[in-house]
């Protein structure tokens, strides 16, 4: 697992390569807990949406499970009239949300540069 130095790094980067950026947090799976995460909006409580996203992910891997899939979860992207969220898979046991203003970025940029960011916290 990452240190909390790399996880807030991780977080501050995509951040600076994301039009938009609304928040981030890079959650742990079980608890639902953030481990790190920033917000450009005061009024955007990463907890709650942290716990929330967190019991999607739960939803998704039984959904594979129930339908006896041979699939690992990589990610999800769901599209709000005005932003964009990413649920994109660290390892088995956290992932980074991040939710983006959809007016100033678009879906393939947003996925590029978590994914880019992810890989190199990874390597």
């Amino acid at each position: 697992m990452a240190t909390q130095d790399q996880l807030n790094a991780l977080i501050a980067d995509i951040a600076s390569d994301i039009n938009g950026f609304i928040g981030a947090s890079v959650v742990d799976v079980e608890s639902g807990l953030p481990l790190a995460s920033n917000s450009v909006r005061p009024d955007f409580d990463l907890d709650v949406a942290s716990a929330y996203n967190s019991e999607m992910v739960k939803s998704k891997r039984k959904t594979i499970d129930a339908l006896h899939l041979d699939a690992t979860l990589e990610d999800m992207l769901l599209t709000l009239d005005t932003q964009l969220h990413l649920l994109k898979m660290i390892d088995d046991d956290t992932f980074i949300y991040l939710a983006a203003d959809r007016q100033a970025t678009n879906i393939a940029l947003l996925r590029s540069a978590v994914n880019r960011h992810v890989a190199a916290l990874n390597a």
